[in-house]
């Protein structure tokens, strides 16, 4: 089994290589980045090429595997948190910036970083955006803490260029409450070309929200994770429209895995709580995408694999991450505190 996920996710000796005496393991190959900035955003690209973004106006991109990295800060941003990114290649990728009112915004370089225009910037003093998605390259949503008692959408189908508020009339009514944690860029999460799921932690339960038709209305659906004024969903994944995995817990208590990490089978309508779960809070989550039932999970206390759908987690590292993402070669990467930068591999 080990072997089989590691060969997946770190890619397979070279022709005419010995086999490993052992089952090989998986693992976090560091790279060093230049900065000690806390890295809440990341976009995996390919093998080769990854973007991550953080603390101070950091936004950071290698296109050879992470032995590089090119820093670049959008202007305006250099005392905004970047906690989130999106990127479509090494040239094309989208920004967060998080905070009330107007430090919410939105940057985007088609040049690699090398300048970047503003796209967006809160003009609701009540609004805090929290993370974004994109369906493809065109069409995205991004999400805001509720505003007059629901949560606020954007949405844009120009790459990001600009950026609409979407009608609130399908949007069901917020718990007291209720938000959602900017923690890994992952509160807001798109599939299968229509759908969109929205985290959601602070109030009575901790829920997930549900949108068919590309964020106009949302559904909204209790899961099994603990909530309460730290604690919550902080992340979702979802393989395609049905199968999907929440993580997160309460922040507080980084090494409390109770009621921490929920699987559903319908599309966020009922979730169940596996049998064996990370032991600790988990603020990222991915899943592999050529391993149907392969996902890797991350926080602070170190990072877990299921090889079973999420049914049942195994550590693999202790080290600290908040957020991880896949790319669609299958190289998956992970990011998190003091410019920590990983890429997984096997040894």
């Amino acid at each position: 089994m080990a072997a089989l996920v590691a060969v997946a996710l770190g890619g397979a000796p070279a022709a005419g290589a010995a086999t490993p005496a052992r089952h090989p393991d998986l693992t976090w190959r560091l790279s060093v980045t230049g900065t000690d900035a806390q890295l809440r955003g990341l976009a995996a690209v390919s093998s080769r090429v990854a973007w991550a973004s953080g603390a101070r106006g950091t936004v950071l991109r290698t296109v050879d595997s992470g032995r590089t990295w090119q820093r670049s800060t959008p202007p305006g941003s250099e005392a905004l948190d970047l906690r989130d990114i999106e990127a479509f290649d090494a040239r094309t990728a989208v920004t967060m910036s998080i905070g009330p009112g107007d430090q919410s915004r939105i940057y985007r370089t088609t040049d690699g970083g090398a300048t970047w225009t503003e796209t967006f910037r809160s003009a609701e003093p009540a609004a805090f955006y929290d993370c974004m998605a994109f369906f493809d390259r065109r069409h995205g949503l991004a999400m805001s803490d509720p505003v007059d008692g629901k949560f606020r959408v954007l949405s844009t189908d120009d790459g990001g260029a600009s950026w609409q508020v979407v009608p609130d009339a399908g949007m069901p009514p917020a718990l007291a409450g209720e938000f959602g944690f900017a923690a890994s860029g992952q509160c807001l999460t798109v599939a299968g070309g229509r759908h969109a799921w929205i985290a959601t932690g602070g109030g009575a339960t901790a829920r997930v929200l549900h949108s068919a038709d590309r964020g106009r209305t949302w559904t909204a659906h209790d899961t099994v994770l603990a909530s309460g004024p730290s604690a919550g969903v902080y992340a979702t994944a979802f393989r395609d429209r049905s199968r999907g995995i929440a993580v997160g817990g309460d922040y507080t208590d980084p090494t409390g895995g109770v009621d921490a990490l929920g699987v559903t089978r319908d599309g966020g309508r009922t979730w169940s709580r596996p049998a064996v779960a990370p032991q600790g809070y988990r603020s990222g989550v991915a899943w592999h995408p050529f391993l149907p039932t392969v996902a890797i999970a991350v926080g602070p206390t170190g990072s877990d694999v299921t090889v079973d759908g999420g049914l049942r987690w195994h550590s693999f590292d202790a080290g600290s991450f908040d957020t991880v993402d896949c790319a669609r070669d299958g190289a998956c990467w992970a990011s998190g505190a003091r410019g920590r930068v990983g890429k997984l591999g096997w040894s």
